[in-house]
């Protein structure tokens, strides 16, 4: 939003004598001011405007304040809308807490000091601004970041091309040559011979690693087959690796995602099993993957290792203070429309996300 972009506050009282009062002393404020003469056209305007701050008074015929603030806070799009009560008649410090109790902000009682009320409106109305103005910066991030990581993945696919077709090509016909020179080994000296063998073993060795490192970059399985058969690939290969045993239990009632669902969830599921090898020194890893009633789809990864530190368990439970590899998993979780969930403890780690179905389904599914 742009600091100068006026912002609406809505004036509601059944007197027009006050609210020509008040739209003379917020006149000076220079936003846009909405007057409203009763609850029912209070809720009106509410409902058609992005109203920044209520200011209204308390007795009014019909519906009143308390009752009016009420409706308000029971809409999702006004939790947070600033209500400013003004009474001539409930001056108590009871009758504030019943105000504070249904939602004000802010209570003024009358005669209304204009400085005081200007004063109270316009911090009201900078604070409602500058929350625009953060969650505009914070649209514009998860943006920026999903298309990042979008470019990630697609340079990783191209890596992972590259290394299949051209360094695998290479490698391939290196071992033809060395095929080659083999049939002549008896006209070669032992030291040659040794060499010889010893660069067959390292062909060898660099075409498997070469396929390990094509396959953590981008799993060909994933677009192929999809996204079950990738998991279960990788957690085999993680295994033989690490000495960590997997388990994986991925429910069959799971079909075919859209590409960007699948390969944020394996994306996910990389970085847990990694952390497992890293830090946790469990032996053992679970990965389980499940539909659920509600909709949703369900991914957990669990391991019984020692668990994070426990002054970093707050931390990532929360989202914050957390590596680049959480974040990542955040990232592609909230871009799906997801929630991530993180308990740690002695007994070990368990991640579990849940994605809403609707948001990850294939085109023509």
């Amino acid at each position: 939003m742009n600091e100068q972009e006026k912002i609406n506050i809505l004036m509601v009282d059944d007197q027009p004598g006050k609210l020509l009062t008040y739209e003379a002393i917020l006149g000076e404020l220079g936003e846009n001011l909405i007057k409203a003469r009763s609850g029912k056209e209070a809720l009106d305007h509410l409902l058609k405007t992005e109203v920044a701050v209520v200011l209204m008074d308390v007795s009014m015929p019909e519906l009143d304040g308390f009752e009016l603030a009420d409706m308000i806070r029971q809409h999702p799009r006004f939790q947070k809308t600033a209500i400013i009560f003004i009474s001539a008649v409930h001056l108590t410090d009871v009758d504030r807490l019943k105000a504070y109790q249904h939602g004000a902000m802010d209570y003024i009682s009358v005669p209304v000091i204009p400085e005081l009320l200007r004063a109270k409106v316009r911090v009201f109305a900078d604070l409602h601004r500058k929350t625009q103005q953060m969650e505009t910066l914070n649209r514009d991030l998860r943006t920026l970041s999903a298309r990042l990581i979008a470019a990630q993945d697609e340079e990783r696919r191209r890596i992972a091309r590259d290394l299949h077709d051209s360094v695998g090509q290479m490698i391939a016909a290196l071992s033809i040559n060395n095929a080659l020179v083999f049939q002549e080994a008896e006209k070669l000296t032992p030291e040659a011979a040794d060499a010889l063998s010893q660069n067959t073993a390292l062909v060898e060795q660099l075409s498997k690693e070469t396929r390990t490192i094509s396959h953590l970059l981008h799993p060909p399985l994933l677009d192929q087959i999809g996204l079950l058969p990738a998991i279960k690939m990788f957690a085999e290969g993680f295994g033989e690796r690490s000495n960590v045993k997997v388990t994986v239990d991925l429910s069959p009632e799971i079909g075919r995602l859209s590409p960007n669902a699948e390969i944020s969830i394996f994306r996910v599921v990389q970085e847990c099993l990694t952390n497992v090898y890293r830090h946790s020194e469990s032996k053992t890893a679970l990965i389980k993957m499940w539909p659920s009633e509600d909709k949703l789809l369900t991914l957990q990864v669990r391991d019984e290792g020692k668990g994070m530190p426990p002054s970093n368990r707050a931390f990532a439970s929360a989202g914050t203070k957390q590596g680049v590899g959480l974040s990542g998993m955040r990232e592609r979780v909230r871009e799906l429309g997801g929630t991530l969930e993180i308990q740690s403890g002695e007994n070990g780690t368990t991640v579990t996300a849940s994605f809403p179905v609707a948001n990850m389904m294939a085109v023509g599914v």
